[in-house]
Order: structure tokens, then sequence, then C-alpha cells
């Protein structure tokens, strides 16, 4: 069950930045050395701002901004819907022509190419970065300075049928790597399922299922003070002739079709566990039908040699360097980030909060399986914010697809890759 949380006046007003004043907790873990910018002034926010925002968080969004509205007197909030498909282009021709709106949600791997460009405007001083999440926090920053906020986060977990589970001798979720594997062998060998563990076997965004066993390894996407790519490191490479064992193996289908089947092969139990982010709760709950949320159970990446990680995603709010109105933009950027308004919008979109302390609402806290999500984003990571990423990253997944697929050596596959990324280059 899901409520709606009031949010108070108090801390809707927006009267300054201070973010002590609207209940944020005081814990470390943040990026506070990032550079910042210049401060923004006291006092309620004033005038009119326009705001891009992408998919269906545009279309929830004026729900929102109402609340704002009310507590600002005589602020308008302008808020555009823009399709994710044709979001980059409208962006990067905004930047062009230097129409940008004052305010935008932004994708976590924009926020390189869009502070090369020196279209963003760094975050005021007075936004306490420890109250994000680190890896979130970590995805607003670029070449040392801070450019907006986490807006809400994703990250990716082990979701599990815990009834075939049992059939397979186990009462819980593996917490290792071979445990992992033991577990999704006994899932085809003791529970009848086809495959034991859906994995992504290469092609667009696979890198987001192999990092997570990386960075369980300790790996670093940056090289040479994070100047450079390093994809050929020793642990992505532990981490991909794990993950190609699982195809190799047959525990996973390297035939597995170009669009994805995992909610109906889930609830049919043919593919009992696989990884994914918070999004496929109602997803396999709506394919399951009544009862389902009570055969299946979600738990964090098992644990490589450096404990357990995962990707961080989500989007970011920034605001534009054009910006007519640089004090109200920052000061309804800075009330998104406010624990009860994060809670708030939870409720409207079940986008989960890159506040730590909002994660205390009821609304969060009182569902078990989104308390194994709010823990994994305690060391979850995120990708470096170079401008040339997505350029980059695609070399990966093609290596990826091979190492799947057609048995390459993973050493082969990402030695290709990083020279490609090396030819490529950062773009900083």
């Amino acid at each position: 069950m899901r409520r709606t949380t009031a949010i108070t006046v108090a801390c809707m007003a927006a009267t300054a930045l201070t973010v002590t004043a609207c209940g944020r907790d005081g814990e470390n873990g943040g990026s506070g050395a990032a550079q910042t910018g210049a401060a923004v002034s006291s006092g309620k926010a004033t005038g009119e701002i326009t705001v891009w925002a992408m998919g269906a968080e545009g279309d929830n969004l004026p729900k929102l901004t109402k609340d704002f509205e009310t507590a600002n007197p005589g602020v308008k909030v302008k808020v555009t819907a823009i399709p994710w498909d044709a979001a980059h282009d409208k962006f990067t021709a905004a930047i062009a022509a230097g129409k940008t709106p004052d305010v935008a949600m932004v994708g976590t791997t924009w926020m390189g190419e869009f502070a090369a460009s020196d279209a963003l405007d760094p975050t005021p001083a007075q936004v306490d970065k420890s109250a994000f999440f680190e890896g979130a926090q970590k995805t607003t920053e670029v070449n040392g300075t801070s450019y907006g906020i986490p807006w809400y986060v994703e990250t990716r977990v082990l979701f599990y049928r815990t009834d075939l589970a049992k059939k397979a001798g186990y009462d819980a979720a593996p917490t290792d790597w071979q445990g992992l594997k033991d577990m999704a062998k006994a899932m085809q060998t003791k529970a009848g399922a086809k495959w034991g563990i859906g994995l992504q076997a290469g092609g667009e965004g696979s890198w987001q299922t192999l990092m997570p066993f990386a960075w369980s390894e300790g790996a670093d996407l940056t090289k040479d003070g994070g100047k450079g790519y390093n994809f050929d490191s020793p642990q992505i490479l532990k981490a991909a002739q794990y993950y190609q064992s699982f195809f190799t193996d047959g525990i996973s289908n390297k035939a597995a079709p170009a669009t994805p089947t995992t909610e109906p092969d889930f609830a049919k139990g043919t593919v009992p566990m696989f990884i994914s982010g918070p999004w496929m709760m109602s997803a396999v709950e709506k394919v399951g039908g009544p009862g389902f949320k009570d055969k299946y159970n979600v738990a964090p990446i098992p644990a490589g040699s450096a404990g357990s990680s995962s990707f961080v995603g989500g989007s970011n709010f920034v605001v534009f360097k054009n910006t007519k109105n640089r004090d109200t933009s920052w000061k309804f950027v800075n009330w998104l980030a406010d624990p009860k308004v994060q809670a708030k919008w939870y409720t409207l979109s079940t986008d989960l909060p890159s506040v730590k302390s909002a994660w205390q609402d009821p609304t969060l806290a009182s569902d078990k399986k989104l308390a194994v999500f709010g823990k994994q984003l305690e060391t979850a990571k995120a990708p470096p914010s170079f401008p040339t990423w997505e350029q980059a990253v695609k070399a990966l997944d093609t290596e990826l697809e091979k190492v799947t697929k057609s048995g390459e050596d993973p050493a082969t596959g990402l030695k290709n890759a990083q020279q490609q990324a090396d030819s490529i280059g950062t773009g900083m």
C-alpha cells in the first residue's frame, strides 16, 4: 500500500537553499570536495521558469510543481514534456542555439557532454551534497565541479523466485559469485527451469549487467588519474570471464530474443532469476497476477572480493547558464531534493529518492523489497562523466556480445574495446 505524503509548508517555502532547514540528515558520504558555483539569494522564489523533463516524468511533474507554486505565490513553473527518443538531439540543438530552458531533467550519462559544452551552471555551495547517495552525487560531477542534483535514482539487484528456490534447495538468496552460479544451476536441475538466470547476451546496455560484478571486484572504469578509459583491467576481465561462464555452461541463454521476455519467463518459471531495476517489481507482479508478489524476492548483487556493488542510474536536474532567473531556478531544483518532496514524488512516479533520508518515509520504509534497493544504492557506482562515454561504451557492448554468443576470449574482447575507447578518447 502507498500513501501520499503531505509536504509541510515550512519545507515547501524554499526560502533559502540551506538544506538542514528541511530536515535532511547530516550523514557523511557525499562528495563535499566538488567545486561549486555562486550562492543563491535567500527569500521566496519569484518570477517564471521553464522546465524540460522526459517521458513519464515530464507528464507527472506538473502535479508536483503546483506545490512549489503554492508555497511561492506569483511563481510560475512551465513544464514541457519531451519524448526520451528525441530528448538528446533537442538538448544539443538548444545548447548550440543558446535557447536552453532554465531548468531540465538530464540523463546521468549526458552530464559530461553538456558540461563540456559549457552549458550548465555549477551547483551553489548551499546545496548539501552529502544528503545524496554518493554514487548518485558523483553523476553530477564533471572535472571536479558539481552541476545540478541527483533527482531520482535506480539500481540493479537480483530478482529470484522464492518458491522455485525452495525446490532447488535454497531458503535464501546467494551472497557470493559461486553461490549465484550454484543456485542458478540448481534452478535447472531441481526446480525445472529452462534457464537458471537471465543475463543479457551482449548488445546495447549489456555493460550495465557486467559492471556490478566488476565493481564488486573493485574495478575502476578510469585510469591515469581519471584521464582515460580502463576497460581491460584485471577486475573487469575477471567479471567478464565469470559472466561468460553462465553462457558456456548452458545456465543462461546466449540466443535470448532481442526483445526481452523477462516478465512472462519469470512468471512461468522458465527463467527464475534475473538482474534488473525497481520498475520490474510492478511489471512482474502485473504479469504474474494475484499473489505473485509472494512468490519472488529481491537481493543485493552477490559479492565479489570487494563486496557487493551495482550500477546506479536515474536522472539529474540541472540549471542552464542561459537562465534569466537563476535564483528561482536553483530554489526549484533544491526544493525537488527536499526529502518530503522526494517521498511525494515517489507516490506519483515510483521513481526512487536520491536523498538518503527520504527512505525513512513510511511510504518507502514499509516495503521490504524496496529496502533492498536502498541498501544496494549505498555502494552502487556510476560510469565516468566523460563526454564520449556513450560512444565508447558501445564498443564494450559489442565485444560482450562476441564473448557471450561466440565464445570470444574475454581478454581479447576487452583489449579490443580498450583500443577503440583509446581511439575515441574521453573528450575532456
